[in-house]
């Protein structure tokens, strides 16, 4: 019998969106954030790639899991051109307020832009989703993807789906800001539902 029929899934993070998106890729199984189970949890990301990011997260988390549970960890970003491939892995700590605490997602979103504006085409303004993912099931068994979505940040934010930096984010594949797309679509397009579908790719053929 293969990991997929039945896992039990414990996500490194403390994210309700990311919880949303995960539990339509993997809808067979159970996803639970670690509140879920009365467990603490808060994992800082010091490592200089979105792979190193999920890898130390999900090792973190592992020996707090229940028996029975897999943990799962990703790190993901927006990677600008115009910036250097920023913000990157600082993705979630890109701007901060006078007193130094960190902006509130919109807040972020209209520092991108303000950051952007010079810039007055989309050919200037290309840049990439990345997700990386890591798979624990126990220490001799461990599984990382990493994959991207390709577009360009738009002028103004837009849409209501999603969360982060999707109202800015236009899917080059479709035209489109990713919080205008339905969850599926997103789901098809999106960092997160491509890196997604890859795990679940690779734990096809993996037997307990």
């Amino acid at each position: 019998m293969s990991i997929l029929e039945y896992m039990k899934i414990l996500l490194a993070s403390n994210n309700d969106h990311k919880r949303e998106e995960f539990s339509r890729i993997f809808d067979t199984h159970t996803i639970a954030l670690p509140r879920d189970l009365s467990l603490a949890f808060d994992f800082e990301e010091t490592k200089e790639t979105f792979t190193e990011n999920a890898l130390d997260k999900a090792m973190a988390l592992r020996p707090l899991a229940p028996a029975g549970w897999v943990v799962l960890a990703d790190d993901s970003g927006l990677c600008v051109d115009a910036l250097g491939g920023g913000p990157g892995v600082r993705t979630a700590r890109y701007g901060q307020k006078p007193d130094g605490t960190l902006l509130e997602s919109g807040e972020r979103n209209q520092y991108l832009l303000k950051n952007l504006s010079h810039l007055t085409t989309l050919e200037e303004r290309s840049a990439h989703f990345v997700c990386a993912l890591a798979l624990v099931v126990n220490e001799h068994r461990i599984y990382t993807v990493c994959e991207h979505v390709d577009g360009f940040i738009a002028f103004e934010a837009s849409g209501s789906t999603g969360f982060g930096y999707d109202p800015v984010f236009i899917v080059e594949a479709v035209g489109a800001p990713m919080a205008t797309l339905a969850e599926g679509e997103k789901d098809r397009y999106s960092h997160r539902g491509v890196a997604s579908r890859r795990m679940k790719t690779i734990l096809e053929e993996i037997e307990l």
